[in-house]
């Protein structure tokens, strides 16, 4: 089950509408362990705990978030071609880039010296499972979703 090119090719005018997609829900982080991984998002990075419930025989369903956020992560283990440690480059927004690269910091998170590009501040870090992450401080002005003010 794959983009098929010749099918969009052969029928343009379906290019010219839009699919009415009301959000971005969920997130996918691939783990080895779950529960190291969800003691991780929330201890480290003081995410929420949304969900741990059993699913199917053999896995869980564990749902975080951070405070406030539309946006979730499901620590997922069944994606075969999603392995841990396959997400890289997620970006998480905050407004003190200082004050939270020293928070998690002290919390025992390694974290590359703050960075500037045009699109903001930034720090890296990675999850256990080698998921990367960037911690960004967008530039000023700029407003949610990355438009410009």
């Amino acid at each position: 089950m794959g983009y098929d090119e010749s099918l969009a090719a052969s029928n343009p005018g379906a290019r010219s509408t839009h699919i009415a997609i009301l959000s971005f829900e969920i997130i996918s982080v691939p783990v080895s362990d779950q529960e190291g991984a969800k003691n991780f998002y929330r201890d480290i990075l003081g995410f929420e705990l949304l969900r741990d419930e059993p699913m199917g025989p053999e896995s869980r369903w564990i749902q975080l978030s951070p405070p406030g956020c539309a946006t979730t992560i499901a620590l997922v283990t069944w994606f075969d071609a999603m392995p841990p440690g396959a997400l890289q480059g997620v970006m998480l927004n905050v407004t003190d880039i200082e004050a939270e690269h020293a928070v998690l910091s002290a919390r025992g998170l390694p974290l590359s010296p703050i960075g500037q590009e045009p699109w903001g501040r930034y720090a890296m870090f990675n999850d256990p499972d080698g998921n990367g992450w960037i911690l960004r401080e967008p530039p000023a002005g700029e407003l949610p979703g990355g438009t410009p003010a």
